[in-house]
């Protein structure tokens, strides 16, 4: 496993994400390994390709107008 030393971090940001570590009871080093995981798993690339792949899915289908939707449900 590579290791990755990051310097001048933000007091602040620290302070927060120990704290948000201590809520989950777990180290603030298992806390950065998961948030470094996740945000290297989100790729725009896929979603660009996901988004893309369910427009073509709905092509040629009929579709409410949400505008009439969002209306009527405020007028409620």
């Amino acid at each position: 496993m590579a290791q990755v030393v990051i310097r001048n971090i933000d007091d602040a940001a620290i302070r927060r994400l120990k704290s948000r570590a201590a809520r989950k009871g777990i180290s603030l080093e298992r806390e950065l390994r998961t948030i470094l995981a996740e945000a290297a798993r989100v790729d725009r690339t896929d979603f660009v390709e996901r988004a893309a792949a369910f427009r073509r899915k709905l092509a040629g289908r009929r579709h409410s107008d949400s505008t009439t939707l969002i209306r009527k449900d405020r007028d409620r």
